[in-house]
């Protein structure tokens, strides 16, 4: 089997890595066992069996069958065994960060944790202790893959050389695509919730001050998950690395002193400094969010309609606006232009793969209209008010050079870094131990390579 049809595959194998098979667990277990292992990392079959029926019931095109899994499986666990060797490091707080993002993402999405453990049938604990495994692998994984590509361009003359090689009757026909750019602003806590937040914290400073742990209360208060269950603590930060507020609060402390309540975008902070080491300070916090699907849209929406207002007069253009007013920090400086996260282009194919609120609201707009303010929930779960500006449209046709280069350039530049994994893959096998069970050996996985039973 070509390496090339295994490293194509490999980022969808990392977000399989990293969902919880709930169509595995209806469907009841798979019969286990260890059917690989590279150095200390071995490979189930639960594993393949898990990531191919995902794969089956996601309706992509040139999904990968059992052995091109397996394949996939043994790159990644080389990668992760690399990793070690050469001592590439994922920072724990990264991977709390993640874990806490996507366990927010499961709550919104089964409406309750409780609703999550019946779902699953597992406790919330060995749920994020299972997604803490797959996303430190996962990271591990990408940062060695950058490492191994970092100094890999693309220039304009490889991306046209690379175009030419395709057969003009194996030309992609594209979809009508759109360009669209929003003004993102964010519903804000009311006094009263605000009021109740502030006078929690403050609270937990008089318990403090009275003799109580601040870990303690960390642990059964904080809404930062990660830091939480480690009593608040947020290990060592480089200087610019938290938010301004925050940062600004913690410096101002000495050791063990307490700050008043601190407002920030991720909600209010009570926060300990515990050291500063040149550069670096140790700080934890107790962290309360207001509940975000009840804040009052009323400011954001008369706001983005003045705005709008100004926007359709010429007194200000939308790329310039989103760049100063929009809270979506991903599209700020790009003047609000969404980007299709497939093809890292502000050209999004419009059709069926489009998110539903958003093809409707479009499809019901002229091109270089802007819409009236429409609610919007952040990937977050935020409440928040946009404006959409329909900025283009492009009619279907084959992909070519003067409206596809970003595409095609992309598309290149994988396929020069597929390249260079594959380089590194022929010689990196064989510093560390791989065997692969006989019930898989007709899939040939690394040919030559396999330590046979």
């Amino acid at each position: 089997m070509k390496l090339r049809s295994l490293v194509c595959c490999l980022g969808l194998l990392a977000l399989a890595q990293i969902s919880f098979a709930q169509e595995v667990t209806e469907r009841g277990p798979v019969l286990d066992k260890i059917i690989g292992k590279v150095d200390n990392y071995y490979i189930l079959r639960s594993e393949v069996e898990q990531q191919y029926a995902q794969y089956q019931t996601s309706g992509q095109a040139n999904t990968p069958n059992r052995c091109q899994i397996l394949e996939g499986l043994v790159v990644n666990k080389l990668m992760l065994a690399k990793a070690e060797i050469d001592s590439v490091i994922v920072d724990d707080k990264r991977i709390e960060i993640e874990m806490n993002t996507r366990m927010e993402q499961m709550e919104q999405q089964y409406g309750s944790a409780k609703n999550i453990v019946e779902a699953f049938g597992k406790p919330i604990v060995t749920l994020k202790e299972d997604l803490r495994i797959s996303l430190k692998e996962q990271l591990t994984g990408r940062k060695m893959q950058e490492k191994i590509t970092d100094d890999v361009r693309i220039t304009p003359k490889e991306v046209e050389k690379f175009f030419k090689r395709i057969p003009s009757d194996s030309l992609p026909y594209l979809p009508s695509e759109v360009e669209i750019g929003h003004i993102v602003r964010l519903a804000q806590p009311n006094k009263f919730q605000k009021d109740e937040l502030v006078g929690k914290l403050l609270d937990y400073k008089k318990r403090v001050e009275k003799g109580e742990a601040f870990e303690e209360l960390a642990k059964l208060y904080s809404e930062d998950l990660g830091s939480g269950k480690r009593g608040g603590d947020l290990g060592f930060s480089k200087r610019g690395q938290m938010v301004a507020p925050f940062e600004a609060a913690a410096l101002k402390l000495k050791p063990n002193q307490m700050s008043d309540v601190v407002e920030s975008e991720f909600g209010f902070h009570l926060i300990q400094l515990l050291a500063i080491r040149g550069q670096e300070y140790q700080a934890r916090h107790i962290l309360l969010r207001p509940d975000y699907q009840k804040l009052d849209v009323t400011e954001p929406t008369r706001f983005l309609d003045s705005l709008r207002i100004l926007i359709q007069r010429d007194s200000i253009s939308f790329d310039k606006a989103a760049r100063s007013v929009s809270e979506d920090k991903l599209t700020q400086d790009a003047g609000g232009l969404l980007i299709d996260m497939a093809s890292r282009s502000t050209r999004m194919p419009f059709d069926g793969t489009m998110e539903p609120g958003l093809y409707f609201s479009i499809d019901s707009m002229s091109v270089g209209t802007i819409s009236k303010p429409i609610p919007y929930r952040t990937e977050d779960g935020r409440s928040a008010m946009r404006v959409l500006y329909f900025k283009a449209k492009y009619p279907p046709h084959f992909a070519n050079l003067t409206d596809d280069y970003q595409k095609i350039s992309g598309i290149a530049l994988t396929q020069k870094k597929n390249d260079v994994i594959e380089k590194w893959f022929v010689k990196a096998k064989d510093d560390v131990f791989i065997f692969i069970d006989d019930e898989y050996k007709d899939c040939k996985v690394l040919e030559g390579s396999v330590i046979e039973r």
